[in-house]
């Protein structure tokens, strides 16, 4: 890459910062008591500088409304008068100037995005927001909380939650990928509650420390304490037990989803029959108080006998093609089981039968 190319890079990325670069000739000017301001003392070699990096910018995108609150940076390895000035010895050091005072108070509280922006809306009066991407999981304060969790067609996990808390964090990540797997199912919900902002709701329910993780089943709204792992893997296992589902992780299905056993021997027993239509007659029977899935059973046994046994592996590769395409979560839902259902038929094709 060449030295111009170079240069313009960094000057583009200098003016999409937020944070405001202070030196000894405009220190003063800045922090003077008009606003509140954070500053990050760093060296730009610091491994933990370098951390915090990404999120200090989260933080001055959260004040770019705000008018009195600046969010500031001093590189000490240049300004080694500054950093004397204020008894910096090592880096990040953070210091928070509040409005009317020109002397600051040391942050040592934590060092993520949230962490920040919570103290400084605290300590200054001022409304910062993080703009999140939109969650999985739901958030339930005391405006929608019997609503949903308490709905007798819901069974609902709900995580009780504080933003500070260490092990809480340490989940949400799993949390909401738990969120994403069963986003589509509307009657299998994944929310959470802030019960720190909402702790009304925390005492309704028992919780004495966080995470605290209770599910709502259909039939008992009173809360159930939830004592499985907290691995993506334990909460899909729990939830598809519980809700009756056959989720994998990221929202698909398990490949025996919508399989009936009993319809699958008589899959089975269908593709080995000289007689087809009495064997697709006995399954129209047998199906007639089944889910709705049964049905696509009798359809494929019309379909084989109008148009043979290569149906199965034409369907099959056709919902395969489709599968890799875009479409809704429901569409995506119903071919899977499709797809799943004509393996039934597949394996008896072969002359194998499933175990």
């Amino acid at each position: 890459m060449s030295a111009p190319i170079v240069l313009l890079s960094l000057i583009s990325v200098a003016l999409s910062s937020n944070v405001l670069d202070l030196t000894a000739s405009n220190f003063d000017e800045v922090v003077n008591g008009d606003k509140s301001v954070f500053v990050e003392f760093f060296a730009p070699w610091c491994g933990h500088c370098k951390a915090l990096a990404p999120e200090y910018e989260i933080v001055a995108d959260a004040y770019v409304k705000e008018s009195n609150v600046v969010i500031a940076k001093v590189d000490c390895t240049v300004e080694k008068d500054l950093a004397s000035r204020f008894g910096v010895t090592g880096y990040p050091t953070l210091k928070f100037f509040k409005k009317g005072k020109t002397e600051p108070e040391a942050y040592n509280s934590g060092r993520t995005a949230d962490d920040i922006v919570s103290f400084i809306n605290r300590e200054s009066g001022a409304r910062g927001f993080i703009k999140k991407p939109a969650s999985a999981v739901v958030q339930l304060d005391s405006s929608n909380f019997d609503s949903i969790a308490l709905d007798s067609t819901k069974d609902v996990l709900v995580e009780f939650y504080a933003p500070w808390c260490g092990h809480c964090k340490k989940l949400a990540p799993v949390y909401e990928e738990v969120g994403k797997t069963f986003k589509s199912d509307k009657n299998c919900v994944v929310a959470k509650v802030d019960a720190d902002s909402e702790k009304e709701l925390g005492g309704r329910f028992g919780v004495s420390g966080f995470p605290t993780i209770k599910f709502f089943p259909k039939d008992n709204k009173e809360g159930e304490a939830y004592n499985s792992g907290r691995s993506q893997e334990d909460f899909i296992t729990y939830l598809n037990a519980r809700c009756g589902l056959k989720r994998v992780a990221g929202g698909g299905l398990t490949d025996d989803a919508g399989r009936i056993e009993a319809l699958d021997a008589l899959a089975a027993k269908f593709m080995g029959a000289e007689d087809k239509s009495a064997v697709m007659e006995e399954t129209v029977a047998a199906s007639a108080d089944m889910a709705k899935e049964a049905q696509y059973y009798h359809k494929v046994m019309k379909k084989v006998i109008e148009k043979g046994s290569d149906f199965i592996s034409t369907e099959t590769s056709r919902l395969s093609r489709m599968l890799e395409g875009s479409m809704s979560d429901e569409k995506k839902d119903q071919f899977t089981v499709r797809k799943n259902i004509l393996g039934a038929f597949a394996s008896s094709a072969d002359g194998h039968t499933e175990l």
